[in-house]
């Protein structure tokens, strides 16, 4: 059996899937001024796509996310599936019965899509010769792909924490190829405590002396630095609360404090096995990237108001927040809130109470299903009904 319980090929599952690679030719202007003069995106797809090309949902993943949403790369029982499986799927938050859903790694990072582990024109790994990317850039790099699947216009763009700000983005750059987006446990504006942890854990890269400012790749990679970072990262993504029930002050091995610097309690062993868990998988230089394309996220950043930010959105939205979300909080999310019905825009605002902090959105997933899902299958039968009108 798998992780989930289930077998890739049992019924509800997407079963045994493939990363796929579109490689670009043409130039990728960047916002900070640089140009890639070629890029690749590796992205997975499930579901069909119809005839008119109409059903498409991009799910945009977040910081340590890659393409691999869903489904099993193999047979192998012990292989974990997709990060957000629970949610793709026949019958699932996004039904692969009626759409066909894109997940593609962002470029920046290090699973298959360009990033500063790729080689550079000189054959060599670019490293931090990589030129700085933003949310509008990863953006700007999925329209290729769009536009390489054939698809004018997306059903919707989803995704949460970072993925809501690509999902978001889409509709400022973007606004007549977006329908509906799907804004969940994300922020409008990186705030200043969010910047302040991302900086930690950059810092804590810098400090392992095997970075060697990013060029590393012929040697040993900074594990232990990227590791403290995730550790960090991982703090911010659980509540109190989660924190408290799943661990409470419980000794690791020992039934009273053994008073010494190995780990004693399991919170500290949860952390390290987190952080070696992601250093295996991961590139210290693609967080770096990462982590800096979320600080400078900022919608509204030289306009007088929000309001005037989203001024060329055209999409629905719907928007959700969590209670013991800390690190982007509701009062985040009603900002965005506000300044989309200050211009009219159709928003569906809902604030969920949990217990797990910002990973919420992937743990709650019943809640989930039934407001994502019937968001979807609702305005899909309207979307839907609305073309035989017109045929009629």
């Amino acid at each position: 059996m798998t992780a989930n319980g289930r077998r890739p090929h049992e019924p509800g599952t997407v079963g045994i899937v493939e990363t796929q690679f579109a490689h670009f030719a043409a130039p990728l202007p960047l916002t900070s001024g640089k140009v890639l003069e070629s890029f690749t995106l590796a992205y997975e797809t499930y579901g069909t796509l119809n005839a008119e090309s109409s059903n498409a949902i991009l799910i945009c993943h977040a910081l340590s996310g890659d393409a691999h949403v869903a489904g099993y790369y193999t047979d192998d029982p012990d292989e974990k599936p997709g990060w957000w499986d629970e949610a793709v799927g026949s019958g699932k938050m996004f039904d692969t019965d009626r759409f066909f859903v894109i997940c593609s790694n962002v470029i920046g990072g290090c699973m298959g899509s360009t990033g500063p582990v790729s080689l550079a024109p000189d054959g060599k790994p670019y490293a931090l010769r990589f030129p700085m990317v933003t949310i509008s850039d990863m953006v700007a790099a999925q329209r290729h792909l769009i536009d390489h699947l054939g698809i004018d216009a997306l059903f919707a763009t989803a995704g949460g924490s970072m993925g809501g700000m690509q999902a978001l983005q889409w509709a400022l750059d973007f606004p007549a190829r977006v329908r509906h987006v799907l804004f969940l446990a994300a922020t409008p504006r990186s705030s200043t405590q969010n910047i302040a942890f991302n900086e930690i854990g950059r810092q804590a890269i810098y400090a392992d002396p095997r970075w060697n400012r990013g060029d590393y790749y012929d040697g040993e990679p900074p594990n232990p630095g990227l590791a403290v970072a995730r550790m960090v990262g991982h703090i911010t993504y659980m509540s109190e609360h989660s924190l408290e029930s799943k661990f409470g002050r419980r000794l690791r091995g020992h039934d009273r404090i053994p008073y010494h610097f190995d780990v004693e309690f399991e919170v500290e062993s949860y952390l390290r096995h987190q952080g070696e868990k992601f250093y295996r998988r991961f590139d210290a230089n693609s967080y770096l990237y990462i982590t800096k394309a979320l600080d400078y996220f900022d919608v509204g950043d030289g306009q007088p108001t929000l309001a005037d930010a989203l001024l060329p959105t055209r999409a629905a939205f719907l928007i959700v927040s969590f209670s013991s979300d800390w690190l982007y909080t509701a009062q985040q999310a009603r900002d965005l809130v506000d300044g989309l019905e200050t211009i009219g825009r159709d928003v569906c605002y809902r604030h969920i109470h949990a217990d797990f902090g910002h990973d919420s959105f992937l743990v709650e997933v019943d809640t989930m299903t039934t407001l994502v899902g019937g968001y979807l299958r609702e305005h899909w039968e309207r979307f839907c009904a609305d073309k035989e009108r017109i045929k009629a």
